[in-house]
């Protein structure tokens, strides 16, 4: 599996920025946002994906303006733009890299191993993101999610996801969806990281949501808006009484069987506990450039 996300560094957040407004960038990676996502796929019009290219491989070029990880969303690599985005990496300068990339409409392994293949043979240690955005990519999930060493994470993409099953952009109608691709990355051993909140003026329903992702199982939520932020980071990080509770059952479940707050302790608990520190720690970590 990549480092990328075992690296001790907080991966809370993922805020998108259109690749085309470089304006942005200074504000999104001074928003508290654990992860910047330079986006060439959705926000950039086809007419201008080769000036976005240009400027997203500048902006890579240039260390960010405070700590954060940088990762860049490419077009779909089946799209003449996507062979494009990989070409442009591949051939670039190593200053240009970005710390991550994200392959979007992945729908079978076979995707993310060419691309493996693809920046092996031109000696680029690059990690992957798949975002998994269709009802194909989600009924092949578990394949996808082992399909490569490189592979640190699996994204969920729920707008796209909606218009190929026709229903609502909704937390309940996807959950069964959101469900299987907590599984996979699970049994990978990787990380995933939930869709954007849509409603920029809902900061309750945002709370709510990412509270029921970590629920279910994810570990990173997407922004689309700054705004965002703050609520993620605060509803993906243990409080304080979390981390206390969490290291109340490690040390009662090292003496054997144990009772903590009225509850018998096993192994399996004290897997939970010892997720929730990690998070903890990974959360007051500053990060390195």
């Amino acid at each position: 599996m990549s480092g990328l996300l075992t690296a001790g560094q907080p991966c809370r957040s993922w805020l998108f920025t259109p690749a085309t407004r470089p304006d942005r960038f200074d504000r999104a990676a001074r928003s508290g946002a654990d992860v910047l996502i330079i986006d060439l796929e959705d926000a950039v019009p086809p007419a201008d994906k080769a000036a976005a290219r240009s400027t997203a491989l500048d902006a890579l070029a240039t260390p960010p303006a405070v700590p954060i990880l940088r990762v860049l969303r490419i077009n779909a690599p089946v799209t003449p733009d996507g062979l494009e985005d990989l070409l442009a990496l591949i051939r670039g300068p190593q200053s240009a890299r970005p710390d991550c990339l994200i392959v979007p409409k992945v729908d079978s392994a076979e995707t993310i191993r060419w691309i493996d293949t693809l920046l092996t043979g031109a000696g680029t240690p690059l990690p992957l993101v798949a975002l998994i955005e269709s009802a194909r990519g989600v009924a092949a999930a578990e394949d996808i999610a082992g399909a490569s060493p490189r592979l640190a994470a699996l994204f969920f993409g729920a707008a796209d996801l909606s218009a190929d099953l026709g229903c609502a952009t909704a937390w309940e109608p996807l959950l069964s969806a959101r469900s299987r691709l907590v599984n996979a990355a699970a049994l990978a051993g990787i990380e995933a990281v939930d869709s954007p909140f849509f409603a920029l003026n809902d900061a309750a329903g945002l709370e709510r949501e990412t509270a029921a992702a970590l629920a279910l199982g994810f570990g990173a939520k997407a922004a689309i808006h700054p705004g965002q932020i703050a609520t993620i980071n605060a509803t993906l990080t243990p409080t304080e009484a979390e981390a206390a509770q969490a290291r109340r059952i490690l040390a009662e479940s090292a003496k054997g069987v144990a009772v903590v707050d009225g509850r018998m302790i096993d192994e399996a608990m004290a897997r939970k506990a010892r997720r929730i520190l990690s998070r903890a720690a990974n959360a007051a970590q500053p990060q390195e450039d």
